[in-house]
């Protein structure tokens, strides 16, 4: 089996020693013989790959381990980069979170206005690590999981139409992972049919590899007590606010009972509540709930790990449930044919829905990449609701290449969660003004 050089784009997120530690655990699977932390933060990332470098001297000393700022040194022999960035850091996560609040709709990073302000930001810095992987590794495939990753998926398809990025989300691995509890299976014992965008979608199938269909035991259960199972309480730790997120989907299963839900429809379907929810905690959201739990934790163990000069003793979360990242790229590497959730451009998957649209559903992935597997008509409802975020999308990456003001006006209007052009525009004044260089000069 051919051992493998892989960049992690993102090198000093929170996330890096968990998908670190997740590779160190597949090494059987997908063996590494070079492993590279990218970032354009050397502080933040030299934190982290300081504490890396001495754990992974001590448990894996074969891997040539390195951490830098030079995309040459990074990219350069690469046959995998795995990008989750986030421009802007907490800082700017903090304010599409707090921002939105004040003019009266809910902030998140990836829904909303707050989702928007995010891609906006995001298309720079993925376009500048593409066209670093295709400068130095002609011939690396892109696993990208950035957020916001619908509005990176479209800009990606308009500007960069022919690199080899493939771009894909943990939420449907997630969500899985909880019907497998509920029906006391294993998630890769389960093939799902599912259509969408991304952070927007239903299920419409959940069998097991005989063929035997699970889908309304479990919508059965999620109509008492939604996605949240005790397993997950019990043994992962799952955050309040995660908490509610998941025992929200029985009141987003009432609406579309035929289908099982993707969790992020409620900040489509209840913009309203989830407005309320926030409004009395304008201070502290979720992203000062990261800060103050993973971010200190993850820089904790790092900082205790250089002091003591060894990692024993003070381990890493494996991020275990991003072993979907090792299939995928085992699939690029090994033509296995693997059967995930992509998001990928349309092209007849969705029978009644546009060509261009970058949706999400299952594809078989191979060594040239993904093959959607066909999904049918679907109904009106979410047709409608589909084209309708799907065009706002659309309008965020318009304004992006046109620098146009007047498009992301509109797609801020356009948008679900956005009560009216009125309260678009003095967002949108807001948004500018905080963005400042991150973003485009709209005019």
């Amino acid at each position: 089996m051919k051992d493998f050089s892989v960049v992690i784009a993102g090198g000093g997120s929170t996330f890096t020693p968990g998908i670190v530690m997740m590779l160190l655990d597949n090494q059987e699977r997908f063996p590494l013989r070079k492993l590279t932390l990218y970032d354009n933060d050397d502080v933040r990332q030299g934190q982290l790959g300081e504490a890396l470098a001495i754990l992974l001297k001590e448990q894996a000393p074969q891997i040539d381990f390195s951490y830098t700022t030079d995309p040459e040194a990074a990219f350069t022999d690469a046959d995998f980069c795995m990008a989750h960035i986030r421009v802007g850091k907490y800082e700017m996560r903090e304010k599409d979170e707090k921002i939105p609040l004040k003019h009266g709709v809910f902030g998140q990073e990836t829904c909303g206005p707050g989702g928007i302000a995010y891609g906006m930001r995001s298309i720079t810095g993925m376009l500048e690590i593409i066209d670093h992987m295709e400068t130095y590794a002609p011939n690396c495939w892109m696993l990208n999981y950035s957020n916001p990753a619908a509005i990176v998926a479209e800009a990606c398809r308009v500007l960069r139409p022919h690199a080899k990025v493939l771009n894909i989300c943990d939420m449907p691995v997630g969500t899985l992972r909880r019907m497998s509890q509920i029906i006391n299976k294993q998630p890769e014992d389960l093939e799902v049919r599912y259509f969408g965008l991304n952070h927007f979608g239903w299920w419409t199938s959940i069998k097991d590899k005989a063929g035997t269909e699970y889908i309304q035991d479990i919508r059965a259960y999620v109509a008492k007590h939604g996605y949240l199972t005790q397993v997950e309480v019990d043994t992962q730790h799952t955050d309040p606010s995660w908490q509610e997120t998941h025992k929200k989907a029985k009141d987003l299963l009432a609406l579309t009972p035929e289908f099982l839900p993707n969790t992020y429809l409620q900040y489509y379907l209840y913009p309203d509540e989830m407005f309320d929810h926030m409004k009395d905690h304008p201070e502290h959201t979720r992203a000062n709930e990261v800060m103050e739990g993973r971010e200190k934790r993850v820089f904790a163990h790092a900082k205790k790990i250089v002091e003591n000069g060894s990692a024993q003793g003070i381990a890493f979360e494996i991020d275990a449930h991003a072993s979907f990242i090792v299939d995928l790229a085992r699939a690029i590497a090994f033509n296995t044919h693997e059967r995930m959730i992509m998001i990928v451009e349309n092209n007849g998957a969705i029978a009644n829905f546009p060509d261009d649209a970058m949706v999400e559903v299952p594809c078989i992935i191979g060594t040239d990449g993904p093959e959607a597997l066909t999904q049918g008509n679907i109904p009106a409802f979410q047709q409608t609701l589909m084209y309708q975020q799907v065009m706002v999308e659309k309008l965020v990456v318009e304004a992006y290449v046109e620098k146009s003001y007047q498009k992301m006006w509109q797609a801020l209007t356009l948008s679900k969660t956005i009560p009216s052009a009125k309260v678009a525009k003095e967002l949108l004044a807001d948004l500018v003004s905080e963005n400042g260089d991150y973003w485009p000069d709209l005019h």
